[in-house]
């Protein structure tokens, strides 16, 4: 049976992950994977967890267990609001950042509308205003013919390149937003992971009034809560409100209360201490090994923090067309072209290193760098 005239006229627009499909067809343990998003397991606080869940449940009870509010426990936005300086109404919990994303872009954006966003940028966010059809263009290219609705930015260790914006870069958005009439969704799911420079100020603290602030907990908490939340204004707050009461009435309650302990307890601090000094030292050993094995013509950028850095290959050499051959080799990366909006920069690829073990890190970046060789 054909199912093409039960689908809808957004079905088109949709954007599979090449990520994604990665880890559909390979065992990530059995080769040496560059590719994914994914912290160390290490980082995991799993007695922390084993812990709180306890003492959740008895100071809660069947509360814990039961609905809850579409903008969040009270419990977890009052810490999220003391930790970052706002009011609590300016606290939205969300089911994961990437629903963040794609609830300010559903609340935002008709099709056809303008979203601005620096290229290269996250392939998630990508995904996501493509499956509303907007008019994506990139904020250094465009020439302001059309009005726009927001503008997407990862200003702190940007996926994929681990790029960080400066604060005159910073300021200068902010004058642009202000001129041109339009928003910031600011996407920080990074910024607690610095390992070496000095923080910048966020845009929304720049910008409150037209910044849209996402938050995650997946990177220095545990991916598998999918737990975020979003800082921004009221009004703008309350469509979102209204938007993820049709998405799935409220974030998971059981694991709202577990963050709020996590992160109220000072146990977040505690566990970002030891991620800190596990990414740093696996940051540099990247570094070093890049420098160590890479032929001739290729280089990277050197990333302040996060977990991404980002790869610049000789004109002419394909990573796309590359990639199977490396996957046969038994490494695997992300092609830097799925990051740009126009698809081009085929020669660039984007790596992490935040999951592989860092035991094993050496052999696979000498196996990238054969495979590149050739």
């Amino acid at each position: 049976m054909k199912y093409d005239k039960f689908f809808s006229e957004d079905v088109g627009s949709f954007m599979r992950s090449p990520v994604r499909e990665i880890f559909k067809k390979v065992d990530l343990a059995s080769i040496y994977s560059f590719a994914g998003g994914y912290p160390d397991a290490a980082t995991f606080p799993i007695d922390d967890v084993r812990r709180i869940s306890a003492q959740v449940l008895e100071k809660y009870g069947a509360k814990a267990l039961q609905y809850g509010a579409t903008q969040g426990v009270p419990e977890l936005r009052q810490v999220i609001a003391q930790r970052y300086g706002v009011a609590v109404e300016n606290v939205q919990i969300t089911t994961s950042s990437q629903q963040g994303i794609d609830v300010c872009t559903r609340v935002l954006a008709d099709p056809g509308d303008v979203i601005l966003t620096t290229s290269p940028t996250y392939l998630g966010a990508l995904q996501s205003f493509k499956s509303y059809r907007a008019d994506i263009r990139t904020l250094e290219d465009y020439g302001w013919e059309k009005p726009v609705k927001f503008c997407y930015v990862i200003p702190d260790f940007q996926n994929p390149s681990g790029e960080t914006m400066s604060l005159a870069e910073r300021e200068a958005l902010v004058a642009l937003v202000r001129e041109h009439d339009f928003l910031i969704v600011e996407d920080s799911p990074y910024r607690e992971l610095r390992y070496s420079g000095e923080p910048q100020p966020t845009l929304y603290s720049l910008a409150p009034e037209r910044t849209l602030h996402l938050g995650s907990f997946s990177k220095v908490f545990a991916p598998g809560f999918r737990l975020g939340w979003i800082l921004g204004p009221v009004e703008l707050l309350d469509q979102i409100y209204v938007c993820k009461q049709s998405l799935d009435l409220c974030p998971p309650i059981l694991d709202q209360y577990i963050a709020a302990e996590f992160m109220g307890s000072g146990a977040l601090d505690a566990n970002l201490q030891k991620s800190i000094a596990l990414y740093r030292a696996k940051r540099d050993k990247m570094l070093a090994l890049l420098e160590k094995y890479m032929p001739a013509g290729v280089s990277w950028t050197h990333p302040e923090g996060g977990l991404f850095l980002f790869l610049t290959l000789p004109e002419g050499v394909d990573t796309v067309a590359l990639y199977d051959r490396a996957l046969s080799a038994g490494v695997a990366y992300v092609a830097g072209s799925f990051f740009f909006v126009d698809g081009s920069h085929r020669n660039t690829m984007r790596l992490n290193f935040s999951f592989l073990d860092a035991s094993r890190m050496e052999a696979g970046i000498r196996l990238l760098a054969e495979v590149i060789q050739e």
